[in-house]
């Protein structure tokens, strides 16, 4: 991978600290890139050959480019744009011994506890503010080292080295400082830059410190938070943004809570997805069975990444379906359908890979192993189109800090650069035709 791309990833990773700051991310690019936003409460009229994106939630965007000429379906590429991490209750502050000041925080998806201990961390996320206009929100990121949650030491837990158990409501409660009733809220008016009394709530999480960076005897390695599942988002916006003209209308969605269940208003359990579809088409005179028979050639690339093979542990991968670093973009495969790949839609991504000269990887959890699920079967009950899950292999899955490969972000970029130029035929005897 370019060093140049490789350094962008990074600095990507660094400014989207929380889902807000992500998408926040994604529309300067998008805006630079020459894409208009639209607005969900406002009638849409659009251009041949002009890009647009909305955004729901401040958390969850959704882009796409009309084509210049007659077109078929949509080519649909999702990921998500949040992680597990901490949330900051809005009563935050708590006392604790020795005159000191914790805040109360609760898990945010499925994280692995102890990673977050003995490092520094911070808040990032928004809050809604009183204005003349009413409540309005404001991004937030206390830019500097300002937490830590302490391990307890080794004299006064001998069995810690043998799993000691993490409480969430007492092992893992951050430090903020000596006991200052109020600190915690005027920190975070003043980075906002409001009048505390004009802070109304608050959407706050924990983040790690730590910037991203290469390591790796060849820097061949990424060592960097929230690589799921913006390393997928990132590699999916750069051929988003490199696709030339096809026959299919070229879609990308990056939903938010897939973490917890994607059951909100801008999760992939949401209209989000449809809504898009449907007023685009209606905008450009398909309504009714002329829009169904556009779902009907369409395709969705459900890119969230995948468990590499890990270097001391690999009883626990599949001995024959296991994906390595650096080894390419993976397909991902369950026979119970938590993952939407089929043999159609399967042998249809790894067409568009042979066509990029992408290395394609396959996995499948161990059979005695249930594996997770991702936003792919969620997003196709409300949108009823051939799916394949996809993402890029990766150690370390829901800790703080995760490891991932260099080359790729590279692979991805080039196979969804191809998919977002390809047009999609469905043929009558069951087959999908690739222009």
């Amino acid at each position: 991978m370019d060093k140049t791309w490789t350094q962008d990833l990074l600095d990507f990773l660094d400014r989207s600290p929380t889902c807000y700051h992500a998408v926040a991310e994604l529309a300067a690019k998008l805006t630079t890139a020459g894409y208009r936003p639209l607005q969900e409460q406002e009638p849409w009229t659009l251009e041949p050959g002009q890009g647009y994106f909305v955004i729901r939630g401040q958390a969850s965007l959704a882009a796409f480019r009309v084509p210049e000429g007659p077109w078929r379906g949509f080519a649909i590429a999702a990921a998500h744009s949040d992680s597990p991490t901490f949330k900051v209750r809005e009563e935050a502050e708590v006392s604790g011994a020795g005159k000191t000041m914790r805040l109360s925080v609760e898990p945010y998806g499925g994280g692995i506890y102890r990673s977050w201990l003995d490092r520094p961390l911070s808040v990032a996320g928004r809050v809604l503010v009183r204005t003349a206009a009413g409540v309005e929100p404001r991004l937030v990121n206390v830019d500097r080292d300002l937490l830590v949650i302490p391990s307890v030491a080794i004299h006064m837990d001998r069995a810690v080295n043998k799993g000691t158990a993490l409480d969430p409501a007492v092992d893992l409660l951050p430090l903020l400082g000596m006991e200052d009733k109020g600190a915690f809220r005027r920190l975070i008016a003043a980075a906002a830059g409001v009048e505390e009394a004009d802070l109304v709530t608050t959407d706050l999480f924990l983040y790690p410190r730590m910037r991203g960076t290469c390591v790796g005897a060849a820097g061949e390695f990424l060592c960097a938070p929230r690589l799921d599942d913006l390393q997928c988002v990132y590699g999916c916006l750069q051929g988003f943004l490199a696709a030339g003209t096809g026959e299919s209308m070229p879609v990308l969605c990056v939903f938010h809570n897939e973490e917890v269940g994607s059951g909100t208003w801008q999760g992939a359990d949401s209209t989000f997805l449809t809504d898009i579809l449907s007023r685009a088409a209606a905008a450009l005179g398909r309504t009714g069975e002329a829009y169904q028979t556009s779902v009907a050639e369409s395709f969705l690339v459900s890119a969230d990444n995948a468990h590499a093979v890990h270097p001391a542990h690999p009883e626990y991968a599949d001995k024959q379906e296991f994906p390595v670093l650096n080894g390419g973009v993976v397909v991902k495969y369950n026979a119970n359908q938590h993952y939407t790949t089929d043999a159609l839609s399967d042998a249809v991504f790894r067409e568009l890979c042979r066509r990029a000269e992408v290395p394609v990887q396959r996995y499948s959890n161990r059979a005695d192993l249930p594996g997770g699920s991702t936003l792919g079967n969620i997003s196709t009950s409300h949108l009823s189109i051939p799916s394949v899950d996809i993402g890029l292999p990766q150690l370390a899955m829901h800790s703080c800090c995760e490891v991932a490969g260099v080359r790729d972000t590279e692979a991805l970029a080039r196979v969804m650069t191809v998919y977002f130029a390809t047009g999609m035929h469905r043929l009558p005897g069951g087959g999908m035709a690739l222009a």
